[in-house]
């Protein structure tokens, strides 16, 4: 089947070939620096930082120094034009958000990963210039809503997050989903101080679930 999705730019076809995005959310961003390399190593190349966690500026400001120039990082929860000025600075190279502002992905100088839950806030993220579009709450509406919006939309490069569990990636990315963002269930309890290998082995899961749907 011939692929009709929009080109990307270098940053978010990183965030695709990565297929997974490691949303690093927790009270305090002291564990981010260790999980984010436990990731990286095991295949995981997309991290996201939540703004509402503390510390997540320097947190991600670290990230950048610390990680491959393969590994797209970027923060999350970004809401305002000072959220995404700030995150910009501490090196952040995408920027997500759980809503939809239009003035914010015009303004964005790195890709803007917009949230929408309608196919008409999903347009019109794409026509406003979001190269990727963000599906939230992803886990109520199911990958069938994706796959028909799909069916008129393909032009839409949709990334899906909320709610899904390591499991589900396989059948989110057959229903056209280009990444899967994932929280609790791939980060588990190492955001406070959990086991780091019990982390290494669900990222690898992940992985190899991404590696399943794409082969």
């Amino acid at each position: 089947m011939t692929d009709e999705s929009a080109p990307l730019d270098s940053v978010s076809a990183a965030v695709v070939n990565s297929g997974i995005v490691a949303i690093l959310r927790a009270p305090t961003a002291d564990y981010f620096a260790a999980i984010a390399e436990v990731l990286a190593e095991n295949g995981v190349t997309a991290i996201e930082v939540t703004l509402t966690s503390r510390g997540a500026l320097e947190a991600l400001a670290g990230l950048r120094r610390q990680l491959p120039a393969s590994v797209a990082v970027g923060a999350g929860t970004v809401l305002t034009l000072d959220d995404a000025k700030a995150s910009v600075d501490a090196g952040a190279e995408f920027l997500v958000s759980p809503v939809l502002d239009l003035d914010l992905v015009a303004a964005s100088d790195v890709p803007f990963i917009p949230g929408t839950s309608t196919p008409t806030e999903m347009y019109a993220a794409h026509q406003a210039g979001a190269a990727l579009v963000k599906l939230f709450p992803a886990s109520s509406l199911g990958p069938d809503f994706l796959r028909n919006v799909r069916a008129p939309l393909p032009q839409i490069n949709v990334m899906t997050t909320g709610g899904i569990k390591i499991e589900d990636i396989a059948d989110w990315l057959f229903a056209g989903a280009k990444a899967v963002g994932l929280g609790g269930p791939l980060v588990g309890d190492a955001v406070v101080g959990g086991s780091l290998t019990s982390l290494a082995a669900r990222a690898r899961h992940a992985v190899s679930a991404v590696s399943f749907a794409r082969s």
